[in-house]
């Protein structure tokens, strides 16, 4: 990865690339760091600290939500407009048209996607403010009567849809000048801002609570003083864990007949069809997570700083707490669902069969038409099977394993852990097609 990046440092377009998108990352984090007026910013650190149903919020937006800064909501937004677009292609007739028509289509798509964007910008940017406002009581003095209680709010919320739609665009400029998938790496900045302070915290729990009271003569931090090393090593293992199923990939073996056009001859070579073990990537975590915080989420909105209290009241809301095992199980099933649902929707058997067919190529022991499709649909969907698994263990692996030892050191959650060895692994890819290209562009001058 090093040799990849040095490599591209030489080379003028790829630097000038680079030094763009570090531009930009430059940019949101100082956006990250300006906090919208009217807002006590202390009150609402104060109030999310520890507030585990928020912390998926807290993490893309690299602690934006809970500094109440004009990024707050991240590329959350984007996000579920782009999931939202994706399921309605395949319900809506004429969305699915304009995926077939090529540039043109994806163009209308994409427009489509930022005004769905805007939009739940600014519903997600009202629920913040009546977030604040009811439950934290973070909004200051002078803006919470008469006029300029109105004022406040629609300042407030024109922030964060304001703050949303300039993630987006920022995004698009990383598409189009920089290295990278511009959302990409802005949620892999996000996350990547939060490692000093997690390191920070698992070092004090590793003084404080392990060798300072080895060294005071108490025996009781022997247990945090053996976890923190493990803790550690089993970090470095889901890196490597992930790098794994990422590259990961059950190869379909075809076989093109020989075409004969005028004096040439065609195909007639043997290739494959690569299907990745892990084609959905995180989108069945975040779905599944958004969906299964949804109890926890509105009963912090309508009690605010009694929601704990009322959670562990509730025998039914109990059940949707992080350290249940109700929650563990529901969150599993729900990985391997999203999954599967994810990768039908993305990946047409049929449609794959009869490519082969007008390309006369062929799956070796198996005839064209629906005994090819049988067959690419079986092979999927245990891929889907075998990559859901692995989703599901890195996924609930911290929780899994604070619940059972007692010691959650591993602050950095499955989730942000797969988002930044993808993008990482994504972005790496890119440069070394672009030295590729570049080479033998060079080549054949």
């Amino acid at each position: 990865m090093f040799q990849t990046l040095r490599n591209a440092w030489k080379v003028v377009d790829l630097r000038n690339k680079i030094l763009f998108t570090i531009m930009i990352i430059v940019i949101f984090r100082i956006g990250s760091a300006v906090s919208v007026p009217f807002v006590d910013v202390a009150k609402i650190a104060e109030a999310t600290a520890g507030g585990t149903a928020l912390d998926l919020l807290t993490m893309m937006s690299g602690g934006g939500f809970s500094d109440a800064s004009i990024f707050a909501l991240s590329v959350t937004p984007y996000i579920n407009a782009s999931i939202i677009i994706q399921l309605l292609t395949v319900a809506i007739k004429p969305l699915e048209r304009w995926a077939k028509e090529g540039e043109a289509g994806r163009k209308k798509l994409g427009q489509l996607t930022r005004y769905c964007t805007v939009g739940l910008g600014l519903l997600l940017g009202v629920a913040y403010y009546f977030m604040v406002r009811n439950n934290y009581e973070a909004i200051v003095d002078e803006a919470q009567t008469g006029f300029a209680a109105w004022f406040a709010a629609i300042v407030i919320v024109l922030c964060f849809t304001a703050g949303s739609a300039l993630m987006m665009w920022l995004g698009e400029q990383i598409n189009e000048h920089g290295i990278g998938n511009g959302i990409s790496i802005l949620l892999f900045a996000g996350i990547i801002s939060q490692l000093p302070s997690a390191l920070t915290m698992l070092w004090e729990m590793f003084w404080t609570n392990g060798l300072k009271f080895l060294i005071d003569g108490d025996s009781t931090g022997v247990t945090y003083t053996v976890l923190t090393p493990i803790v550690i090593l089993l970090f470095l293992a889901m890196v490597m864990f992930i790098v794994y199923i990422t590259d990961a990939e059950r190869r379909i073996p075809v076989q093109y007949a020989k075409r004969v056009v005028g004096r040439k001859q065609y195909g007639g070579q043997n290739t494959f069809i690569p299907i990745k073990v892990n084609m959905s990537g995180v989108m069945p975590i975040i779905l599944a997570v958004s969906i299964i915080s949804l109890p926890s989420i509105i009963t912090r909105l309508i009690h605010g700083n009694d929601y704990l209290t009322v959670m562990q009241d509730s025998w039914f809301l109990r059940l949707f707490m992080q350290d249940s095992w109700v929650y563990i199980i529901l969150y599993f099933l729900m990985i391997i669902g999203f999954a599967f649902f994810y990768v039908t929707i993305q990946y047409n058997p049929v449609e794959m069969a009869n490519n082969l067919r007008k390309n006369s190529g062929a799956i070796p022991g198996y005839r064209p038409g629906k005994p090819t499709s049988d067959y690419i649909k079986r092979v999927i969907n245990k891929v889907t099977l075998i990559g859901a698994l692995c989703l599901g263990l890195v996924a609930l692996f911290p929780a899994v394993f604070g619940k059972l030892s007692g010691f959650y050191g591993l602050t950095i959650g499955g989730t942000s852990l797969m988002i930044v060895v993808g993008v990482a692994l994504e972005t790496v890819q890119q440069i070394e097609s672009q030295l590729m290209m570049r080479h033998y562009k060079g080549f054949l001058e």
